[in-house]
């Protein structure tokens, strides 16, 4: 047990569900993997690219989307799981592969980062993005397929702002610029958490 703790960092995300019996934050924050949160994650997503896709081949554009997938695969798996997924308390499992409520599988290729985010890793979040939810919309244009950019638009609009509401009201990656999480909440998780705390400045 204590070497399984030492490789989780102590991040009580990853120690046994038992230990969550009495704990102030439990039902308060999405702190344990729950495969519900990922599938709304992943629904909430395909309702503003499942639209664009279509669009964008009905507009001739489809052969481009192949640079969005090239794209997708660099920034979820290289650039976001570095600025962003590293320091999620997600990221401190052992092992290879992140098991998260958002990029459940990727692999980690980096290490985890306990500290929080700094200002040039959210700025780079922020562009990041932004390429992401904006690339087939160029093309949907060029296509003239409007009525499906409108779709596709309404779509990240409500993934947007779900997520912000029902996610990261309640998610443990608490450097995210979209996290909205109470801040007593975050001061008690980090100091149930050590490794964390130090790392924020917030040792107890």
């Amino acid at each position: 047990m204590v070497e399984r703790e030492i490789r989780h960092h102590g991040i009580c995300t990853w120690q046994p569900a038992s230990a969550c019996e009495g704990c102030p934050l439990s039902g308060r924050l999405k702190c344990r993997f729950d495969w519900g949160a990922l599938l709304h994650f992943i629904a909430l997503f395909f309702g503003f690219a499942i639209p664009a896709i279509i669009g964008a081949i009905q507009g001739g554009y489809g052969w481009y989307l192949l640079g969005w997938a090239a794209y997708s695969l660099i920034f979820f798996e290289l650039w976001e799981g570095r600025i962003l997924c590293s320091h999620c308390p997600y990221y401190a499992e052992d092992g290879r592969v992140l098991h998260c409520i958002a990029n459940y599988g990727l692999f980690k290729v980096w290490r985890f980062h306990p500290e929080p985010m700094s200002k040039a890793e959210k700025a780079q979040l922020w562009v990041g993005l932004s390429i992401l939810m904006g690339f087939p919309f160029p093309f949907l244009l060029l296509g003239r397929q409007f009525a499906w950019a409108l779709v596709s638009l309404w779509g990240a609009g409500l993934f947007f702002w779900t997520l912000r509401r029902y996610t990261c009201s309640q998610c443990v990656n608490f450097s995210c610029p979209l996290n909205t999480v109470p801040q007593e909440l975050v001061d008690e998780y980090l100091r149930r958490n050590p490794v964390m705390g130090k790392a924020w400045g917030k040792a107890v």
